[in-house]
């Protein structure tokens, strides 16, 4: 007989007192016909108002942090204190609604992460939030070789086993989903897509425009260069390089009729990146072997 599926679904919670009940009761809604066991945990990171009364009347565990550490950090707790090794996760403002998380989960024995794929933004400051979102998902499908329909949604349904292994590289901060989902994408793993319903959030929305895109730019840029620094550090190189050279043909024919002292270091410049990238790659080759390995030799153990 095939054993249940056990789900842990975590829910991130700072000041969402309008919302977090009703998202709580959907879940029993939703999960209580089906053939699941699951537990709902609810981080409250620090709320003021009353989140954590509103938690406590409910059937649900309730992890209570002091202060406000972000999002990503309360995400993390909820991963170490899962109980089970498939994790669901979505936001306590009722912008995603529990309905479509059972079709994540159907598919998770397929793929080892499982992204809802939202339609459309709903956001405040929908016309900052859309073009900049666009720009960063654009660079991260560059960055790591892989089509990405939605690089930041906040429902994801995965492997606890597997982002266990890289959740020193996840963020406290926004950008901690965007982490989740690049981790799986540059190290080999499955990522699948599913379109889900998205809608307009309930309460005041916590996203500061130059702050959250410019910590989610950073974000992509630092895990690609974790996981595979190559993929920056040749292209700026190669840049560098042909700058150089341009530039020094210019200077020679048009200008002063030799090589300037910023020529050489333009060229000098490409050749140090170029070197920072080999020593980079042979790194994280090498750490990649030793955490396979490892992995290899506990699964033995067991």
């Amino acid at each position: 007989m095939e054993e249940k599926k056990f789900i842990s679904i975590i829910i991130p919670a700072y000041n969402e007192e309008e919302a977090i009940g009703w998202v709580i009761d959907r879940i029993h809604e939703v999960f209580g016909p089906l053939d699941y066991d699951y537990e709902i945990l609810v981080i409250d990171d620090g709320s003021t108002d009353k989140t954590s009364d509103v938690v406590s009347a409910k059937e649900a565990t309730l992890i209570k942090r002091k202060f406000n550490k972000g999002c990503g950090a309360a995400r993390k707790i909820g991963i170490l204190e899962a109980k089970g090794d498939i994790i669901a996760m979505l936001d306590a403002d009722k912008s995603y609604d529990p309905k479509d998380l059972p079709n994540l989960i159907e598919q998770i024995d397929e793929w080892d992460m499982i992204n809802g794929v939202r339609q459309q933004e709903k956001g405040s400051l929908r016309f900052l939030r859309v073009p900049a979102k666009f720009v960063i998902r654009k660079l991260a499908e560059y960055l790591s070789g892989h089509k990405i329909p939605d690089l930041n949604t906040g429902m994801k349904v995965f492997k606890k086993s597997i982002l266990l292994r890289y959740l020193w590289v996840i963020p406290d901060g926004f950008s901690c989903v965007t982490s989740m989902t690049l981790s799986f994408l540059c190290n080999g793993y499955s990522v699948g897509f599913i379109p889900i319903e998205y809608y307009k959030r309930l309460g005041k929305s916590k996203f500061q425009p130059i702050q959250d895109t410019a910590r989610y730019i950073q974000t992509v840029l630092r895990i690609i260069i974790y996981f595979n620094p190559g993929k920056i550090f040749t292209p700026l190189s190669i840049g560098l390089f042909l700058i150089g050279v341009v530039k020094t043909l210019y200077d020679y024919f048009f200008v002063v009729h030799r090589m300037q002292t910023s020529d050489v270091v333009i060229i000098l410049s490409s050749f140090i990146f170029f070197i920072i990238g080999t020593i980079a790659d042979l790194i994280v080759s090498q750490s990649k072997q030793h955490l396979y390995t490892v992995v290899e030799h506990n699964s033995k153990k067991r």
